[in-house]
């Protein structure tokens, strides 16, 4: 192998083995050897920001090189439809958001469109979240099609999970990232696996300390006092305006940097609005940045000497297993897949509130031990449950259960 191929050959299933052990590998080795050569479509919206592009990134290599014949594909989209799957988005995570008969319209016309440009040849179809949702009405069925929400479900606006849930039935089985995202009228299976993250990725590799003073010198970001960082897409749910609160509260006490950076992913149209809403907080102590550099996201969490994720939904919260994976003390807001990451006190601190946030914020920089022990327990959560090679390995699980038959639920044309 040449230095190019050393540098950009992806990472498969066997370099996981000094993680999860020689016998995790050889197992999922073989789940794979029996599924060979399965051709499994994924469909989503983004190439890149946010969590389902980076899990499919990485998920649909390693499948390629166990032997799936895995592909990924976007839908394209105006103005109008990213606005009303947006809305969508927001209703489906209890936002009280109108759907409107012309956001229906947009939304469905616009996905009958893609299906127009798009043949589906597989034996496995994947759907991520709601923009690409009613595909599953314009093909033929003939292959087991799955659902995969990432978003919270655990109080859903029901208008609008009513409308959505015509096309949900459709498909041959759901899959959400927890228990409480539950549907109890949906007929469709529902089955249940949290994301993951891939530890060889350029976000999540081993940086050293001359990297990481390059990366943030870069963006002129100050190492003179300890940072606290929140690294999140800007979206009211991540609740940056609490952010910049708690920090300016904790500042009383406390001499630190804050950074919030994020990105502004193509299918969120409200991103650069949330972005400039918050310009004006910044001073010589609040960085605000928007930015599409996973060396940057890295080298911030590993520097940070708080890593917040103050959200008031949240699916599942990547930022947050990417911090903990790095040995970061992170302060994650109690919902959702958060709650579920962080055992409160044990590998980092949920809190409720702006003034909750604070305080842990305060303890946490006057205490650099506790920094190091909540540190250490984070990076073995996330080494125990939540790298890649385990969300691998349950979807070969899933696929293997479609297996040797599969009988459609429905057989149309939409």
């Amino acid at each position: 192998m040449d230095v190019v191929e050393q540098i950009f050959w992806p990472a498969g299933v066997e370099q996981y083995a000094r993680l999860i052990g020689d016998e995790a590998v050889e197992r999922i080795l073989r789940k794979a050897k029996r599924l060979h050569d399965l051709r499994v479509l994924n469909v989503s919206s983004t190439f890149y920001g946010g969590g389902v592009a980076e899990i499919l990134g990485s998920l649909t290599l390693i499948e390629r090189a166990l032997g799936l014949r895995a592909d990924w594909r976007l839908i394209q989209g105006s103005p109008d439809f990213f606005s009303a799957t947006k809305r969508i988005h927001n209703a489906l995570q209890g936002g009280d958001v109108p759907l409107e008969p012309a956001h229906r319209r947009a939304f469905e016309e616009m996905v009958f469109q893609n299906s127009l440009r798009m043949d589906v040849e597989a034996d496995m179809v994947i759907v991520h979240d709601p923009q690409p949702l009613p595909l599953v009405t314009h093909y033929r069925h003939t292959c087991p099609w799955i659902w995969r929400c990432h978003i919270d479900l655990s109080e859903p606006a029901e208008d609008t999970w009513n409308y959505i849930s015509r096309f949900v039935e459709e498909y041959d089985s759901v899959v959400l990232s927890l228990p409480e995202y539950r549907q109890s009228r949906l007929d469709t299976p529902q089955v249940f696996f949290t994301p993951a993250i891939d530890p060889f990725s350029v976000k999540n590799r081993t940086l050293d300390d001359q990297e990481i003073d390059a990366r943030l010198a870069r963006y002129e970001i100050p190492t003179d006092r300890p940072i606290v960082a929140q690294i999140a897409r800007f979206d009211r749910w991540k609740d940056p305006e609490g952010v910049i609160e708690a920090f300016r509260i904790a500042r009383r006490e406390v001499d630190a940097t804050l950074v919030l950076l994020g990105d502004v992913a193509t299918d969120d149209p409200e991103g650069q609005a949330v972005f400039e809403s918050l310009l004006g907080a910044r001073d010589d102590r609040i960085h605000i940045l928007t930015a599409e550099d996973s060396i940057l996201v890295n080298a911030l969490q590993r520097r940070a000497a708080v890593i917040l994720q103050k959200s008031l939904r949240e699916g599942f919260g990547l930022t947050v297993t990417e911090a903990m994976w790095k040995g970061a003390a992170v302060i994650g807001g109690d919902c959702g897949g958060i709650r579920h990451q962080i055992d409160d006190g044990e590998n980092g601190f949920l809190v409720r509130s702006v003034d909750e946030a604070a305080a842990r914020i305060v303890s946490l920089l006057k205490d650099e031990e506790l920094r190091r022990r909540l540190g250490e327990a984070a990076r073995e959560t996330v080494r125990e449950r939540y790298l890649m090679s385990r969300l691998v390995e349950d979807y070969l699980d899933l696929f293997a259960a479609f297996e040797p038959t599969f009988t459609p639920r429905s057989l149309h044309v939409g």
